[in-house]
């Protein structure tokens, strides 16, 4: 429930905030609360993850497409994500989630997170690949990104381990 309310919390108040471009960085500031604690009294490792679904919420709502591609059926969906974990955050403690697109290919998109304490110190880093997918089927990220209003953007160059994928 906390998250639901972490959300619509999110979704409104981006509404008011300063409009990005597809490559623009996005930061939240959150607080560690009871719910999010594992059983050693620090931030859940899942939890995270989920933070992680927040800030690419973040993303949509700040560059005003949110409410267009739900519109039109798309949904965000996350297929793989590789997390690193340096420090605990306490109960209570601030912090701060970095979320940016590193780039995408003919199907994926691949983000960044990270999950810094206030004064800067590394929390946790995630790189996370992803897709939009309607009913007609995944959205090419260039069409996508054409929708944003970047028509012809060109992804950056960026190395991460979730090109690979073990499967195929």
């Amino acid at each position: 429930m906390i998250l639901l309310l972490r959300f619509l919390f999110i979704v409104i108040s981006g509404i008011f905030k300063r409009r990005i471009d597809p490559l623009d960085e996005s930061r939240l500031v959150l607080r560690v609360w009871p719910n999010d604690l594992d059983l050693n009294f620090h931030m859940n490792s899942g939890r995270y993850v989920s933070f992680f679904d927040l800030g690419r919420v973040d993303l949509l709502v700040r560059m005003k497409l949110l409410v267009k591609a739900v519109r039109r059926g798309w949904r965000p969906i996350a297929a793989g994500a590789i997390v690193r974990y340096r420090r605990s955050l306490m109960p209570f403690e601030r912090f701060q989630l970095r979320s940016r697109v590193l780039g995408w290919d003919e199907k994926w998109f691949y983000f960044e997170h990270r999950i810094e304490r206030i004064n800067g110190d590394l929390c946790a880093i995630a790189q996370v690949r992803g897709l939009i997918r309607g009913a007609e089927g995944n959205i090419p990220p260039s069409d996508f990104v054409a929708f944003a209003g970047q028509p012809g953007l060109s992804s950056p160059a960026f190395t991460t381990v979730l090109t690979q994928d073990p499967l195929a």
